[in-house]
């Protein structure tokens, strides 16, 4: 005569026998209602649920920039502002970079040219 021993089954419904942190994940045995293991889950689980949510960023549309590029002639050396050929010399200009009209006297200046002029230290 044999005798099998089947593996001890688990209870379907033991909450103590089963129960695991939803923040932690590890075992523990509740005691009355107890949902986390620690008081250290339960807060975190309260912060994560009245967290506030990260601001939207929205990226502007891109947009032409030729409006606001500065070009050089290479023949004759003249500043255009959103012109990439040139109406004197009938060549095409190179990009020298972002700017706009000097206020003064309506010349293109490019931004990187106020830069480097910022940029200069005088040391003695």
């Amino acid at each position: 005569m044999s005798t099998q021993t089947s593996p001890p089954r688990s209870p379907l419904r033991d909450d103590p026998g089963t129960m695991t942190c939803p923040v932690c994940d590890h075992g523990f045995i509740p005691t009355g209602r107890q949902t986390y293991c620690s008081p250290a889950c339960r807060k975190t689980a309260f912060r994560r649920r009245h967290q506030q949510s990260a601001p939207t960023v929205t990226v502007p549309t891109a947009g032409p920039r030729r409006e606001i590029t500065v070009y050089e002639c290479p023949d004759c050396g003249g500043r255009l502002l959103g012109e990439q050929r040139c109406p004197d010399c009938h060549t095409f200009a190179r990009r020298i970079g972002l700017g706009g009209e000097c206020p003064h006297c309506q010349e293109p200046v490019a931004v990187i040219d106020l830069l480097e002029r910022a940029s200069v230290t005088i040391t003695r």
